[in-house]
């Protein structure tokens, strides 16, 4: 099931056949910038960079009060990615942020306030091209459905019902929605009933999901099922951890949902009393690394012979302890043996050569199409 409707989002398109973009939050108040050169303001805008380079789509911030969405203001035109402005309590906070090139607003309908504002916030969206989240979580549902529905997914369903009737008088489509609960067959079921009735992309995520294992487990227990159904247009993972994690997490939720399974996939041992190579720190070292890296290839980092490059011959390139020594190899074929202390060097000339080819590979297939 796919929703009809494509929106975009900045330069992202969700919706329809498009494919499933991953977001994350910025995790910290803006500073209140003093202008387009403020010094803290380069930091910021590499460190979305990187987030961009390792697969996150779309960035969301938390906008407090006015001053925040001027500094938010200062950003939006500058990064690489489109900036959500996420509101909460004040319509006039969502109005100052469309004065500036922000890609959508997220407003709660548990607490943006009366009709009248929506109105007002949903007016200014559509003369600026600026869609809209309706962005509801199951702990902060509007008072009235909060106590006339004992179930937290009805009541959710029909406060977005409710936000969607405003925004649909309005003749105003470009609308997102997430149905967000912390528990993850609660989540599944709203975003089930909700596809079942309504065009519009859904926005995925298990909202308070926990530290980082956690996290992950409960929003992989609800977003698979969803996605395999074809449910869902964005994902966020949300989880008590750095935003670099939520967005590798969401990849690898979209991998084993069979979505966007592009980039580079890591396989590594758990370390066991064979081990003769740490391959903790060495994928530690290396993880952000290798998911930058714009191109399908598996790794392997394994610890002793038994996996690498034995039970690991599948991968394109592979790393393994052997003794005092480490092994390289590519396709389960050992290629270098080295020591340990020049393992990272190592890694990474056969890295470069194999993403080289890789490389190489695209451009004759491009050409052949």
């Amino acid at each position: 099931m796919s929703p009809t409707k494509a929106i975009k989002v900045g330069n992202v398109l969700m919706g329809a056949e498009w494919p499933v973009s991953i977001q994350t939050m910025w995790k910290d108040p803006l500073p209140v910038f003093s202008g387009y050169d403020d010094p803290r303001l380069p930091p910021i805008i590499e460190r979305i960079s990187d987030l961009k380079r390792l697969g996150c789509h779309i960035i969301r911030f938390a906008v407090p009060d006015i001053s925040a969405a001027e500094s938010l203001g200062l950003l939006a035109g500058r990064s690489p990615m489109p900036i959500v402005a996420d509101i909460h309590f004040d319509w006039r906070i969502a109005l100052r942020c469309m004065d500036f090139p922000v890609a959508k607003i997220r407003i709660n309908p548990g607490n943006i306030g009366a009709e009248w504002k929506v109105r007002e916030v949903a007016a200014k969206a559509m003369d600026k091209g600026i869609p809209i989240r309706i962005g509801i979580n199951g702990g902060s549902l509007p008072v009235d459905l909060a106590q006339e529905e004992h179930d937290t997914v009805s009541a959710a369903l029909k406060a977005a019902e409710r936000e969607i009737e405003v925004l649909e008088s309005m003749h105003f489509s470009d609308i997102v929605v997430s149905l967000k609960m912390n528990q993850p067959d609660e989540v599944v079921r709203a975003n089930e009933e909700f596809a079942s009735r309504y065009p519009y992309p859904l926005h995925l995520g298990v909202t308070e999901a926990g530290p980082l294992v956690a996290g992950v487990v409960r929003n992989t227990a609800a977003l698979v099922p969803l996605l395999k159904q074809g449910i869902g247009a964005t994902i966020r993972v949300s989880i008590s951890d750095s935003m670099e994690q939520e967005v590798l997490a969401g990849k690898e939720i979209l991998a084993c949902a069979g979505k966007n399974a592009h980039g580079v996939r890591i396989v590594s041992c758990p370390r066991c009393g064979r081990a003769s190579f740490d391959t903790h720190a060495f994928t530690s070292r290396w993880m952000n690394r290798l998911y930058s890296i714009d191109a399908d290839i598996s790794v392997a980092i394994m610890g002793c012979v038994v996996n690498g490059p034995g039970e690991a011959r599948h991968a394109d390139l592979g790393i393994t302890g052997a003794g005092n020594s480490v092994l390289i190899f590519k396709h389960g074929e050992i290629i270098r043996k080295i020591d340990a202390r020049d393992a990272d060097a190592a890694f990474q000339e056969e890295l470069s050569k194999l993403t080289r080819e890789k490389s190489e590979q695209g451009r004759l297939f491009a050409r052949q199409k």
